[in-house]
């Protein structure tokens, strides 16, 4: 045991970024990752179930569109709703709530009547689905220790894509035999059953229960569990960038805007808004557009779901990368390579191999790039504004969802080729490969200013 734990007061952030990966932070991991599993199945499902209630209903393809954005605008909101709501009430109880939310609407929207119902049922359920998102992701992100916090944070990110992933295929083997309703349900009944253990087993933000002063003992209890060392001769707990005192704070949504940070905050919010509008494109559309190509519904779903389920290698490998070396330029050049991928993947199509070969590999960077901004925006916001800047960051980019569903409609009602409307999708990426240097070079010229001038987090100073 080191020295420092022999004191009454330990620092928090010191103590957590000492220790290994233990079976406690898996623990959280797993719930963590299974909510953006649930996510982005629910969140594609749409897309994927979009052919069949064209048939069934009879309506026109570009009709779906406030369909595939309602869900889009009640992401939005839920983000940005539930980031201040997370840093007044706590991580884990917005996330449970969040988390019933879309549940229960996910059930109900198997009972829709009409593009009308689908529209509000969807929205309501993107209430619940866009607070999620950023509670697992800073939850994991304030108990995982420093040295290896980007890998893990992107390792519970892969869960939004490969559940938008696995929605393709089980939607491909669902469909037939359950009809779209059956989609639902079981977008429904999953994380219902996932709720119980989470309540029981899913602790709270020690650096979030320490800034809003819980009792010791609780917060205690979890640090125990994560470091496996007795802490019961500890009086007080502290975290590393808690702000002096008797100094007064701004508000969490105040400083994420503030001046320190607004180009921060300003760069994040570009490269999520133009992620999502291709994700989202691609994902909401593909599907139609390949059948008009001469692809077969299911042939079509399969192929559509390669493209997320490619996102989860280049979320891991990008943060293996994150942890080495600058972490936006690490993400720009993947930018750089999605835009080239894109364009590839349009010219391929009369190689089936070759188009789902493509299609995996620009998968890989759009969606791996999209699934690390939250381990990139995660150290850059101080513990009481943390849930608000990434969840502002994730509600602000989905209006960038909304663009592409709205724009998917429009090019497919322009009835553009494939290839070209993939090729323009190598503008937003180079978008957000810009505003991924830009920041780069903030946060490189910070390091270099603060080398040498920075405050030790030892409890005992």
């Amino acid at each position: 045991m080191s020295q420092e734990y022999n004191k009454d007061i330990v620092n928090i952030t010191t103590l957590i970024n000492e220790q290994t990966f233990s079976r406690y932070h898996w623990l959280v991991l797993f719930f963590c990752f299974s909510i953006l599993a649930l996510d982005g199945f629910d969140t594609a499902a749409i897309g994927y179930v979009a052919p069949a209630l064209v048939a069934q209903w009879g309506v026109s393809k570009p009709a779906l569109a406030p369909v595939l954005s309602s869900a889009l605008f009640g992401l939005a909101f839920g983000a940005m709703a539930a980031g201040p709501s997370a840093d007044r009430f706590g991580r884990k109880n917005v996330l449970i709530v969040s988390t019933i939310i879309f549940a229960v609407f996910s059930g109900l929207t198997a009972y829709a009547t009409g593009v009308a119902s689908l529209s509000v049922l969807r929205f309501l359920t993107g209430l619940g689905l866009g607070a999620a998102m950023p509670n697992a992701v800073t939850l994991i992100a304030e108990l995982a220790p420093a040295k290896r916090r980007s890998f893990v944070v992107n390792a519970v990110y892969v869960g939004f894509p490969l559940g938008a992933a696995v929605g393709g295929f089980v939607s491909a083997g669902v469909i037939p035999h359950y009809g779209w309703q059956g989609v639902f349900i079981l977008g429904c009944l999953l994380p219902l059953l996932l709720l119980p253990f989470m309540a029981r087993f899913l602790p709270e933000s020690v650096s979030y229960m320490a800034a809003k002063q819980y009792p010791i003992e609780k917060i205690k209890a979890v640090l125990e569990r994560i470091c496996g060392q007795d802490l019961s001769h500890v009086k007080q707990c502290i975290i590393g960038d808690a702000p002096a005192k008797g100094k007064v704070e701004k508000s969490a949504l105040g400083l994420i805007l503030s001046k320190s940070f607004l180009l921060t905050t300003l760069m994040l919010w570009v490269t999520y808004f133009m992620g999502l509008l291709i994700f989202y494109l691609l994902t909401n559309w593909m599907p139609l557009m390949m059948k008009d190509s001469g692809f077969s519904t299911e042939k079509a779903a399969l192929l559509t779901a390669l493209f997320p389920l490619g996102g989860g290698i280049g979320t891991l490998v990008s943060g293996v990368l994150m942890d080495k070396f600058n972490p936006s330029r690490v993400l720009s050049m993947v930018y750089v390579f999605a835009a080239v991928l894109l364009i590839a993947v349009g010219q391929s199509m009369g190689n089936i191999v070759q188009f789902a070969v493509l299609i995996f590999l620009a998968g890989v960077m759009v969606t791996g790039a999209q699934a690390s901004l939250p381990a990139l925006a995660a150290p850059l916001y101080p513990t009481h504004s943390r849930a608000t800047g990434i969840a502002w960051m994730l509600g602000i980019g989905r209006f960038g969802g909304i663009v592409g569903a709205l724009l998917g409609g429009v090019l497919l009602g322009m009835k553009l080729p494939f290839s070209l409307t993939l090729s323009l999708l190598a503008v937003p990426a180079a978008l957000a490969m810009l505003a991924l240097w830009t920041l780069s070079v903030k946060t490189g010229r910070a390091s270099v200013a603060e080398k040498g001038n920075v405050p030790s987090l030892n409890a005992a100073e």
